[in-house]
């Protein structure tokens, strides 16, 4: 049974339809990507998974419960983290400060906090070195690490990525995806949002191609590398 199941998703801003009867689903232990061009959905999906903005119509059901309706602390506090695009990070919080913020569904359970820190640290020993320093000071891919460890302080069972290699060099890019796989590898679910097709396809279990607010290809993330429309439209071969 699906972890994640997205049926006949519709969502607006305002009279502007964003999504047109989406179906995905995810299976708990996997890597899904979704690809597609700026404008196609993939982060109002994100968006609308996680609370933030309500479906017209549809359902999205998290462990077999309809989570639809539900504001998005509540949707955090199941077990769904999204870690948003452009980092939103609180600059004039210290790193230690951001990571608390990423903790309140705890409930101040001091040793649950000690160990998530410890976790996101071995993830991120950058972080630990810097755990004193605002925010706003650190480097673009230190800012994504805070991101992406400020996710993980909920214990999530499903983490959501939205473009975590944005605005990174090369070997930062790098480093991005093996620490996706990393926390994949620790128990983590996770859906992944890329405009790096062929890196997110390269770590994916699978993926889903959207267009327009349509999904319009799904399937395994091999053979989407291989899928002439994929390469053409995504991966930049002629």
């Amino acid at each position: 049974m699906a972890l994640l199941k997205i049926e006949s998703l519709h969502t607006y801003y305002g009279h502007i339809q964003a999504l047109k009867g989406i179906n995905l689903e995810i299976e708990e232990g996997e890597i899904v990507t979704l690809i597609g061009a700026n404008g196609a959905g993939k982060t109002t999906t994100l968006r609308t998974i996680s609370g933030l903005i309500r479906p017209r119509e549809g359902r999205i059901e998290f462990d077999s419960q309809d989570i639809s309706s539900l504001p998005a602390h509540r949707i955090v506090e199941g077990g769904i983290s999204h870690a948003p695009e452009g980092r939103q990070i609180f600059s004039a919080l210290t790193v230690t400060e951001n990571l608390n913020m990423g903790a309140y569904t705890l409930g101040g359970d001091k040793e649950a906090i000690e160990e998530n820190y410890r976790r996101v640290f071995s993830l991120f020993p950058r972080l630990e070195e810097r755990k004193n320093q605002l925010g706003g000071t650190l480097s673009g891919g230190e800012q994504q690490m805070l991101t992406i460890g400020r996710a993980l302080m909920a214990r999530p069972r499903l983490m959501m990525l939205d473009e975590p290699s944005l605005g990174l060099a090369p070997m930062l890019v790098r480093a991005i995806f093996d620490t996706v796989c990393e926390i994949n590898s620790r128990g983590v679910t996770v859906l992944l949002v890329e405009q790096n097709a062929r890196a997110a396809l390269k770590i994916a279990h699978r993926g889903y191609v959207l267009e327009t607010g349509r999904v319009v290809l799904s399937g395994q993330a091999e053979a989407l590398l291989r899928d002439e429309r994929v390469r053409k439209a995504y991966l930049g071969e002629q």
